[in-house]
């Protein structure tokens, strides 16, 4: 029911061309949950027919993609703070957990912004954590974009190369995600065993 809603709506938008792959991109990559397979695997089969072009869909997707993690963070970045102070007892979060927060971050901020972008689920949500912690913008912005553009071109050659066979496509999106939730989970560890060897020097 939801995809079949998706499917409708991301049809109505592509008459906006490559405003309606920004817009959507922005709505699913802030706190609305909207799976971003759905409006870049059929751009690139549009690309693939010669209806659209990859770099300005690849151009949309990663601003719809920045714009939509500048919400998470701007709204975390002022807001989220005094929500926690006043509620935050209610989740166990108090002033020591966003300490803690605040000097994870300033640490691993890039490495978890990074791999957070690419694990789904966590895509959208991972620029709050950033925001509440006040994560250097920079930076954020350089890991946001590193791994939502490594995302969107997955998914928009997917399109342009196995085309409007659905079940081809769910076969291999699952594969893909797999490899990259194990290259990533590789990452982690390289990355946790290079901290280790550094404090220890």
């Amino acid at each position: 029911m939801i995809r079949e809603l998706a499917a409708d709506l991301v049809d109505l938008i592509f008459e906006w061309g490559y405003l309606g792959i920004f817009l959507l991109m922005t709505i699913e990559s802030s706190f609305i949950p909207f799976p971003s397979e759905i409006v870049l695997i059929p751009a690139g089969y549009l690309a693939s027919n010669g209806d659209m072009d990859i770099g300005m869909i690849m151009l949309s997707a990663l601003s719809g993609s920045m714009s939509g993690a500048f919400v998470n963070y701007y709204l975390a970045l002022l807001l989220g703070r005094k929500i926690l102070r006043k509620y935050g007892k209610y989740f166990f979060i108090n002033g020591d957990s966003l300490q803690k927060m605040d000097i994870y971050f300033q640490k691993h901020g890039h490495i978890s912004t990074f791999i957070g972008r690419l694990v789904p689920g966590i895509r959208q949500l991972i620029s709050i954590p950033a925001g509440l912690a006040r994560m250097n913008l920079a930076v954020f912005s350089t890991y946001t974009a590193l791994g939502a553009s490594i995302w969107a071109f997955i998914l928009v050659m997917l399109g342009y190369f196995i085309g409007e066979n659905q079940e081809l496509i769910d076969s291999y999106l699952k594969q893909i995600t797999i490899a990259v939730l194990i290259v990533l989970v590789l990452l982690a560890s390289w990355y946790i065993y290079y901290q280790k060897t550094k404090r220890i020097e």
